[in-house]
């Protein structure tokens, strides 16, 4: 089990980061706003896709055609979990060393579309102070670390639920026994 998780979380990794690597030079852009976040999500599918061929890998292979639902669940999350693990450091390193007025750009957008709600002063002061505390906090690296991990970890958690409900199978049913006479 743990080959198979491995094997395919490490792909699944490493295709969330490529998928990740190559959107970052066209950021600016597709921007912070629906299309990046269409292009983003698709990646993390195409990449989490990888969950259910581990899983009816194991299934195929080692389980001789059989996989609980339980069992296709732990493969799927811990593939899952290999994964954002790749997708959290690549954003790392990508973060603090190539981005660095990433957050400067995504704040300026997200105060602008908060001035242009027509809330009043009070409430627009209210999140901009939100979102300027928000910005402080994703300095810090590992904040910038948990909130990168909960982006594709949803994803995943459900493609590992689809993949495992889908894969399951039973052992074949026995014979039931015949009934003691007496």
């Amino acid at each position: 089990m743990k080959k198979t998780i491995l094997t395919f979380g490490i792909i699944s990794g490493v295709l969330s980061s490529i998928f990740m690597l190559s959107t970052v030079p066209f950021i600016d852009n597709l921007g912070h706003g629906n299309k990046g976040a269409l292009i983003g999500y698709t990646g993390m599918v195409l990449s989490f896709l990888l969950i259910y061929f581990g899983i009816r890998s194991y299934r195929d292979t080692t389980g001789e055609g059989q996989i609980t639902f339980g069992k296709g669940f732990t493969i799927g999350i811990a593939i899952t979990v290999i994964s954002c693990l790749f997708y959290v450091v690549t954003w790392e390193i990508v973060y603090f060393n190539f981005l660095p007025h990433f957050m400067d750009n995504y704040n300026a957008q997200v105060i602008a579309k908060i001035k242009s709600s027509g809330a009043s002063a009070a409430q627009i002061q209210t999140q901009i102070d939100q979102q300027n505390h928000f910005m402080q906090l994703y300095q810090n690296p590992f904040f910038n670390a948990a909130m990168t991990f909960i982006e594709p970890f949803p994803v995943g958690l459900l493609m590992t639920l689809i993949s495992a409900a889908l894969l399951r199978r039973k052992s074949p049913t026995q014979p039931a026994a015949a009934p003691l006479t007496a």
